[in-house]
Formats: C-alpha cells, structure tokens, sequence
C-alpha cells in the first residue's frame, strides 16, 4: 500500500466554474487582495469582506464536482492506497466528490470563526456582521478562512504526511504560494517521489520527479485509472 500525499489548488476546481485564485493585475473577483483577504481589510470594512465571501460561498454552492475530484475520492475509497488530500481550495468540492481523508489548509467557506473568542460553527448562505458568535455572543463572525498573513492550518499533520508519504502529488497549484508551495522541495528532501499534474508548468515544476500537463478532468481521472492498474 502506498502512502499517497495530494495537494490541490484553484485548479482543480476551475473546470466546476469556480474562477481561479487571482488575475495577473493582482485582483481577485475584482477587489484588491488586501481589502477582502487581510486580517487588517476586514478590520476597517468588515461589511464588504463578507459580502465578498458571501457571493464566493454562493459560488461554491452553485458549483458541481468534476472528474478529477470524483477520480481522487474513488482513489482513496478503492483502499489500496492510504490517501491525504491537503487542499488549498476553500470550496467544498472535494468532499461533495466522495473524499474524507482531507485537509483543508486555508479554511472552508462553510466555515465561521469569531473573531473575538475563536469558537468555529457552520456559516450560514449570508453572514452579516450583525450575527453573534453562538459561544461568546459578540457580533465578530467572520469566515474561517486563512487570510494573508495568517498561519495556514494543520500544518504540524501537513509536514509529517509529507515525510512519511511513498508520493507527493500537486494538482492545480501555482506553486507561488507558501507554504505549500514548498511542499515538493520538503517531500523530495525525505526521498518521496513527487508528480505534478497541471495544466502548464508550475513555478516549482522543475522540482518535480515528473510532470504531466493538461485540464484536470482529463489528466487527473487518466493518472488514478493508472494507479488502480486500470490503464
């Protein structure tokens, strides 16, 4: 049984319609990074940081699992191989595709957090800034998102899934954002094999053993039929 260590970016999820991270021009969704994904932009507007994040979990919701979420779930239930999906994503594709062995390293969108006592509880389709926290009663809801400057989560699990892993593979990153961006240079320094699957070449693909390049339903679904020796 190999012990197989996935990470999944904005890629994935990009042929469900869900828009990729951000434009070369550094907007996302048309504002500017730092005025919806900062601690520090939703302390001077917390209003349009929700509305942003609202409009994004409606997104989400609209959205259907492709091919490639649907391969890796039906890679890890097959259970010839221990799989860990640590995703970048916040939607909740993966899970509605059929995966459970899964990390979600930046937050989900169904997710909220007070940001006043840190009690966590599902969101709601529209959060408000009106809306208490259900454990402290303060009007501090936010996403439970990791935003800039933020520490990603679960990473301590992260790293020790990595360096006990038989396989490293990157599916829809960038490669231009850390950590996980580093992920490849701390597998391949443990001696794990490492793949990525993209749809060009990441800023890190050098870094890999081996690469294949194209849309993730057609490369994602081709790789797991190969790994259950269907192909």
């Amino acid at each position: 049984m190999a012990r197989i260590v996935v990470l999944t970016g904005a890629g994935i999820s990009a042929e469900s319609g869900l828009r990729t991270f951000r434009a070369a021009d550094g907007l996302w969704e048309e504002h500017h990074i730092e005025d919806v994904a900062t601690p520090e932009g939703f302390a001077r507007d917390p209003e349009l940081v929700l509305r942003f994040y609202n409009a994004r979990r409606a997104a989400a919701a609209a959205a259907t699992p492709n091919a490639a979420h649907r391969a890796l779930a039906r890679l890890e239930a097959d259970g010839r191989h221990e799989v860990l999906i640590v995703t970048q994503n916040v939607d909740d594709l993966h899970e509605r595709g059929g995966s459970r062995s899964l990390i979600h390293m930046h937050g989900a969108l169904t997710g909220a957090l007070c940001a006043r006592c840190g009690h966590r509880w599902t969101a709601p389709a529209v959060m408000r800034v009106s809306d208490p926290c259900p454990a402290c009663a303060r009007p501090a809801a936010r996403p439970d998102i990791v935003w800039f400057g933020e520490m990603p989560y679960r990473m301590e699990e992260i790293w020790q899934a990595l360096r006990r892993a038989d396989l490293f593979v990157s599916i829809g990153t960038s490669g231009n954002v850390y950590p996980a961006a580093g992920f490849v240079a701390d597998a391949g320094h443990a001696g794990v094999e490492t793949l990525e699957l993209n749809l060009e070449p990441s800023a890190g693909s050098r870094l890999f053993d081996a690469a294949r390049h194209g849309p993730a339903t057609r490369i994602v679904p081709k790789w797991v039929a190969e790994m259950l020796g269907e192909a």
